[in-house]
């Protein structure tokens, strides 16, 4: 890929690809990071863009989805490792009420099931379009739909009212 088609690429995508990474991750570092990453891996793509098979934003997606799942698979392993070092009994410290929402919409992502978490993350934090979800993930547009309207209703029902969340 040459230069002016990477910064092309960049900068389109790259503000709402990181908040794509933060929603998904909740950490504006770690969204940063994984960012670059995706870029990187862009600039040394075996398979280049092909307008063909996707847009460039998919293309782009499906890159950031890879190095996400890599990520999470690294901390799956390293969580466990830490989980075997600690010290069973200890309290963790108070969390401020921003970190405890956090944690709550966090704890209701994690009830749904990993292709509904996806599916939510790609339709709302990467803003991509059912087609595009659809495509992304290789499944058909009626099966991305029901998927994304199951996985809202469940959230619904697992978070407090609207009120309690502001």
């Amino acid at each position: 890929m040459d230069g002016k088609a990477f910064e092309q690429i960049y900068a389109t995508h790259a503000e709402q690809l990181v908040r794509f990474l933060l929603y998904r991750t909740g950490d504006a570092a770690l969204a940063e990071d994984l960012a670059a990453d995706a870029f990187e891996r862009v600039l040394r793509a075996r398979r280049p863009f092909d307008a063909r098979k996707a847009s460039q934003k998919t293309w782009l997606y499906a890159i950031a989805l890879n190095v996400l799942r890599d990520h999470l698979r690294r901390r799956g392993a390293e969580e466990r490792a830490i989980e075997r070092a600690e010290t069973p009994g200890r309290e963790p410290a108070a969390e401020s009420q921003a970190v405890e929402l956090r944690d709550e919409v966090s704890r209701a992502l994690a009830t749904l099931e990993p292709a509904e978490r996806e599916a939510i993350a790609l339709r709302y934090g990467a803003d991509l379009t059912i087609a595009q979800i659809a495509w992304l993930s290789g499944e058909r547009h009626a099966t991305v739909e029901k998927r994304l309207y199951r996985a809202l209703a469940r959230l619904r029902n697992t978070m407090p009212s609207p009120q309690a969340l502001l």
